[in-house]
């Protein structure tokens, strides 16, 4: 993944977790709802100021927009998990589940 897609894949992350629509950060910001499509599928990047704006909207630093070591989503982990499971024998499955029952208790 180049650095346009990450930053893009960490755009929209915000974007999700702030519960706005492409069209609403795109109001929000001054731009059209296919330029948030097209940073958020990695095809461009985008301003300083834009930059700014989307850092001031989201309540943090300008860096962290290109923080891309960040907490996965419940259903990205999920998803992750389920690709451990379909590789993974009886065995370490049994064993998985046993230490999450065990730390969810």
């Amino acid at each position: 993944m180049n650095s346009l897609e990450l930053f893009g894949k960490r755009l929209k992350e915000l974007r999700k977790l702030n519960k706005l629509t492409q069209e609403q950060l795109a109001e929000l910001i001054g731009l059209d709802p296919k330029q948030i499509c097209r940073i958020e599928n990695g095809a461009c990047f985008t301003t300083f100021e834009t930059l700014q704006k989307i850092s001031k909207i989201f309540n943090i630093e300008i860096y962290d927009l290109f923080y891309y070591e960040h907490k996965q989503t419940k259903d990205a982990l999920v998803k992750e998990m389920n690709e451990i499971f379909k590789n993974a024998s009886d065995d370490k499955i049994e064993l998985i589940y046993k230490l999450v029952k065990a730390i969810t208790f």
